[in-house]
Parts: C-alpha cells; structure tokens; sequence
C-alpha cells in the first residue's frame, strides 16, 4: 500500500496494482438519499404531523384569541364611556359579558386546532380547507351579532371585536399547522 504526497492526491490510502490486482475505489464523501440501506428507507410518502408543535400553537393562540378579546372590550368601554351610545349600549360590555367573550374566543382557538390536526392527517392540501373554514366561521361571527337584539352601536362593536378575534385565530392556527406540517423523506 502506497500514500500519495502530492497536494491534489486524496487523503485516504490507495492500492498500487503490484500489491493486488483489484481496482479499489474510494467511498463517497457525502451520501445520497438513496444511499441508505433498503430498511431505513421510508416507504410511506405521505407528510407527516408533528402534534406537539400544532397543540402548543393552538394553546398559545387560544391565549391570544382571548386577550384580544380582552383588550377589544376594554377599548369599546373606553369608547362608550365617551360617546352617548346609552346604557343598554354600554351593559353589552359588562365584566360577565367580556369574560364570556374571552372564554368563547379561546375555545374557538381550540377547535380550529382540532379541526386543523383532523384535517393534516386525513385530507389533501389541508391548509386550504382550513382557511376556508375558518374563514366562513368568522364570516359568521361577525354577522350573527349583527342580526341580534343588541343596540346597533354594540352590535358593529361586537362585530368588529369577532372580526379581529377571527383573523388572529386564522392566522395563527394556520401558521401553527404548516409549521407542524413536515413532508416525511424519501
């Protein structure tokens, strides 16, 4: 076995043809995909789901969704403390209400999670059927309060409150679910 010393020769040790007469090649330096052994590759192409990473989103968005909630009713007290709107107006605000408000908006977080995690792993394209559904049920969030009992200047601020409540959940319910979303390898 001869080493080359010159600067372009390679690092490892080769074989000079007096001491076999078998050609030896080098092993290769960076390994294809294809390159693993037959029981390592995957056969399953489909993507896969990482759970965890989609309910840990989906709890911190259930947070947010509910501050949101929070502060919008804080802000539409402010409001109709200073503008004559009346006191029916004004009790659609209460404490109760507000809290309601909170708890509603982060159970809906939680089932836009839900439905993303059912939809990852049984549909195709599911970030697509997830913006749809949670589109349509913020389209219906804003109107039902609309269609109430509720003085008209309570109903435009519930409205609006949902609306913002619905765009954060559909956000970031669908960038939790294309984060935990991973294509498994070949």
């Amino acid at each position: 076995m001869t080493t080359l010393t010159t600067p372009y020769s390679p690092s490892y040790s080769t074989y000079s043809t007096a001491d076999d007469d078998t050609v030896r090649l080098s092993l290769p330096t960076h390994p294809t995909a294809d390159s693993r052994p037959v029981e390592y590759r995957s056969t399953d192409r489909r993507p896969g789901l990482d759970a965890t990473r989609l309910w840990t989103g989906g709890l911190a968005t259930a947070a947010v969704a509910a501050l949101v909630g929070l502060v919008g009713t804080l802000v539409i007290r402010v409001l109709f403390e200073y503008a004559p709107v009346g006191a029916s107006a004004t009790h659609a605000f209460s404490t109760a209400n507000a809290g309601l408000l909170c708890l509603f908006a982060a159970v809906a977080a939680l089932a836009a999670t839900g439905i993303a995690h059912l939809l990852v792993v049984s549909t195709p394209d599911p970030l697509s059927y997830l913006g749809w559904i949670i589109g349509l049920s913020t389209a219906a969030a804003v109107v039902v309060p609309l269609s109430g009992g509720l003085p008209m200047a309570a109903a435009i601020a519930i409205a609006v409150i949902n609306l913002v409540i619905g765009l954060a959940i559909g956000s970031l319910v669908v960038g939790a679910a294309a984060a935990a979303y991973r294509p498994t390898t070949r």
